[in-house]
């Protein structure tokens, strides 16, 4: 039976160090000689002892970006859920390991620091996609795409944190009640004025006034918008 690739076998050598000596114990020579390999190819595969208890974030944003190209302005939303759910999926592929990852950086406060700021770029990534979507540059724009990109990671980290505490029975289903949730919240961009064929925009809204008596008010403010 041929050996697993050294990839491989040096994550489970370093879990298994950590789980043995502890985080800080464990060294870079420990993990290649439990893995059967020099440092050399250690540092083939990861680039420090950090690197190899977290997943390929580059690679993982790469695939963000790539999903959120593909997209329209009428599928963007449809594009962030997809995205979420790629990032959870690979969780869910790396199985056990994902789940050592987990319980070793609630314990060590130096790989929780790290978890949070690459936390921080899958948000910034969905901030900036979010923003260009609304194509507004205004500061109430700004602070709303904030608040999405933000509840978007949210959502994700909910769910992926239930899965990863053994809580969840179908991660990528609750994943995608939660998103629908999240985008909710926040509708499309309001079209402002006239529409691009010339139509007009016409306000719904419940009152307790008689129709005759809106009729006036809502004339005025429909001669009021195509001014503009």
């Amino acid at each position: 039976m041929s050996k697993p690739p050294a990839r491989i076998r040096l994550a489970d050598a370093a879990f298994a160090l950590f789980d043995e000596r502890g985080y800080e114990q464990t060294t870079v020579e420990d993990i290649a000689e439990r893995a059967g390999v020099g440092r050399t190819t250690f540092f083939r595969h990861y680039g420090s002892k950090e690197a190899v208890i977290f997943p390929d974030h580059d690679r993982l944003l790469d695939l963000i970006r790539d999903r959120l190209a593909t997209s329209s302005h009428s599928t963007a939303l449809v594009a962030v859920s997809d995205a979420v759910r790629l990032v959870l999926l690979h969780y869910i592929e790396e199985g056990d390991l994902a789940r050592r990852r987990y319980a070793l950086t609630s314990k060590v406060s130096v790989l929780r620091d790290r978890e949070i700021a690459s936390v921080a770029r899958y948000q910034r990534l969905f901030r900036e996609f979010i923003a260009d979507w609304m194509g507004d540059p205004t500061e109430s724009a700004s602070l709303r795409a904030e608040l999405m990109a933000a509840s978007v990671v949210a959502a994700h980290n909910h769910v992926l944190r239930r899965w990863l505490r053994g809580e969840s029975s179908d991660a990528v289903a609750e994943m995608d009640d939660a998103m629908g949730e999240v985008l909710a919240l926040f509708p499309a961009p309001a079209t402002h004025g006239r529409t691009d064929d010339g139509g007009t925009t016409v306000v719904a809204f419940r009152t307790g006034q008689d129709l005759d008596a809106l009729l006036p008010s809502l004339k005025r403010l429909v001669e009021g918008g195509s001014a503009h």
